[in-house]
């Protein structure tokens, strides 16, 4: 964040980011105890859960407190409260932070849910005791800092809020937001050669005169507010007469000059073309993401060398329009840009094929040249959307040739939109999306439901085995990686599987990292039949661990969604811990869709009784089983 500042008659010049963190040294003073003191908080006990072992005893050892969570210096995002994870070497110790007891766990372990330390002394002291033995330890964090803009003093101006930012595109006509951060008692213009065009509104939008100073605190309060307005795009793309915000308050004055937004060509196209960066798999596993707002959710796959119409540009991703109703977001180094005047492709489909083969059935649909879709499933339905096409069928396949594709309907929903509906004879199962280069043929790719035996479900299926991470992933209070505690588990199930008929395969064969991208390239290139991801979960700041833990399974495709449901249900089964359900998350390796996937958090590692478990085999074993137990009632339900 800048801040600007100008005192009457002076010239803008940067301030300093304030400092809201004091500087810290030794353990703090000493309290005066009160006559009446109050009650000392009771520690919360560490929990039992009849499905995991016991935790085991520790007594004895040195004292050794050590905090695997929050890190020396760590930013902490919570507005009041947080947890606080560690060790103390032993379960005989009693621990206090912040003068609050905590419980230990017999291992030594401990969680603590504490209020956030003062902004003026940052810190959790942690006193560990038994006998005479006494052992401190500090960690001093950090909060995030917002400058205060008094409504007394001189006027300072957020100058690092100012919006837009560098490098918006923009249609002309197009509405861009210009905003800023500053005093509410100021007034804020949109100028143009000292000419006023606009006033700014305040926070609700309102523009209205300068607020009275009176009653607004001191020259340290806070008094912001988020100034703003929405203006045509190529108004702020006049080079020879550029726009500057101007904020006034009284006799001071702040100007800052606002960043030439490119008004995109109305009498002729900017096309871009999508590429994969990472050179990683074959074509069927190239796709290049797609979002609904910069750095948002994925909602498309694109195939690469799709060509779309450029409509905007902001914060690293590029608008694309799928067609003339609807955009979508792609980072700027998934694509190249194409010399000004080059002619958007027409997409015009012809007869439509189905291609029956063993183990799935092409649907080809020729079209010239790669177009934008999604393809989305439920139940025996599976839906392809065409951005950007009309559709042209003439004499196709429409019911009864495949027994996999029972009907093909089609519908022109706009002047550039298809959606074709496939109804299946099975529940839908995978596909891919591909592109026939020789036939200029956008091809949709329809897997059928392997054949299943009743008795033995598993029998020559083939099963990815994913254990998770790294890289990233989460760590207990005795330091237990959540990448190391699952890989066992991954090997156990391995094996589990094997014994069942399977032939099953492990991402990982060690404990190096291994990317997420070829997690998925080397499942699809096994022809894997399902896909089980394992996992730990943990918790983001602020959160309650004590009522927030427990297990949950996660999908990202809807014909993944009965898979995690049955995972589910075994792990709660055997685990008995919260169940948490089954959710929908945008999630990399779950994101191909030629099988079915899942991905499974069994128990949080960040609990010390639950971090205990994933150290014993016997329950790395029943978490195995588990998973074992869910693919087989899946693959049993297929029939």
């Amino acid at each position: 964040m800048r801040i600007s500042s100008r005192l009457r008659g002076g010239g803008v010049r940067p301030l300093l980011r304030l400092a809201v963190l004091a500087a810290l040294s030794g353990c703090g003073a000493a309290v005066t105890p009160a006559p009446s003191p109050p009650p000392a908080p009771v520690p919360r006990a560490v929990a039992v859960v009849a499905g995991l072992p016991t935790v085991p005893s520790v007594r004895g050892a040195a004292i050794a407190p050590r905090v695997q969570y929050p890190d020396a210096n760590q930013l902490v995002g919570s507005r009041d409260s947080n947890f606080v994870l560690g060790s103390v070497g032993s379960g005989d110790v009693q621990l206090t932070i912040n003068g609050e007891p905590v419980a230990i766990a017999p291992n030594g372990a401990f969680i603590a849910f504490l209020a956030n330390p003062p902004a003026s002394n940052p810190q959790y002291a942690l006193v560990a005791t038994r006998g005479a033995d006494t052992v401190r330890q500090v960690v001093r964090v950090r909060y995030p800092v917002r400058t205060a803009l008094p409504a007394v003093g001189r006027l300072r101006v957020d100058s690092g809020s100012l919006m837009p930012g560098r490098g918006v595109w923009a249609r002309g006509e197009e509405l861009v937001r210009v905003s800023v951060r500053a005093p509410r008692n100021a007034v804020v213009r949109l100028e143009r050669q000292d000419t006023v065009w606009r006033v700014l509104g305040r926070g609700n939008g309102t523009a209205t005169a300068a607020l009275s100073s009176s009653g607004m605190g001191s020259e340290t309060a806070d008094a912001s507010t988020v100034f703003a307005t929405d203006i045509a795009a190529r108004v702020l793309a006049d080079s020879a007469r550029p726009a500057r915000v101007i904020v006034a308050r009284g006799a001071d004055t702040v100007r800052l000059m606002v960043p030439l937004v490119r008004a995109l060509p109305t009498e002729t196209r900017l096309l871009a073309m999508t590429r994969v960066a990472n050179a990683v798999g074959a074509d069927t596993d190239q796709t290049i993401n797609a979002r609904t707002i910069p750095d948002g959710t994925y909602k498309w796959l694109l195939l690469p060398g799709t060509v779309l119409p450029v409509v905007g540009r902001q914060a690293g991703y590029t608008r694309l329009a799928l067609d003339h109703t609807l955009d979508a977001w792609v980072a700027n180094g998934d694509l190249t840009l194409l010399p000004e005047g080059t002619a958007l492709p027409r997409r015009v489909t012809g007869g439509w094929r189905v291609n029956p083969s063993t183990e799935w059935v092409d649907l080809v649909i020729p079209l010239g040249d790669r177009p934008a879709h999604l393809v989305e499933s439920e139940g025996r339905t599976l839906v392809l959307t065409l951005y950007g096409v009309q559709a042209n069928p003439e004499i196709s396949p429409i019911i009864g040739n495949d027994t996999l594709i029972r009907r093909i309907a089609w519908e022109q929903v706009t002047s550039e939109r298809v959606r074709v509906a496939l109804t299946l004879s099975q529940p839908t199962y995978g596909w891919l999306s591909l592109w026939d280069d020789a036939r200029k043929a956008f091809v949709l790719r329809v897997r059928r439901v392997p054949t299943i035996n009743a008795d033995r479900p598993l029998a020559g299926l083939t099963i990815a085995v994913d254990p998770g991470h790294p890289p990233a992933g989460a760590t207990g209070p005795t330091g237990l990686y959540e990448g190391d505690a699952v890989f066992p588990v991954g090997l156990t199930l391995v094996e589990l599987l094997k014994a069942r008929g399977a032939n099953a395969f492990s991402t990982r064969s060690s404990l190096a990292p291994v990317g997420l991208t070829e997690r998925g390239v080397m499942s699809r290139r096994a022809n894997a039949h399902a896909f089980v991801s394992i996992h730990l979960n943990a918790l983001p700041d602020g959160v309650n661990p004590f009522t927030a833990n427990g297990t949950s399974t996660l999908f990202f495709h809807n014909a993944s969604e009965p898979l995690a449901r049955v995972l589910e249900e075994e792990l709660v089964k055997r685990f008995g811990l919260r169940d948490l359900g089954v959710h929908y998350q945008n999630l990399a390796v779950a994101r191909p869709s030629w099988y079915p996937s899942a991905l499974t958090e069994g128990l949080f590692v960040m609990m010390p009784e639950q971090e205990a478990a994933m150290r014993d085999a016997g329950f790395q074993l029943k978490y195995a089983e588990a998973i074992v137990a869910g693919l087989e009632r899946y693959f049993r339900g297929l029939r």
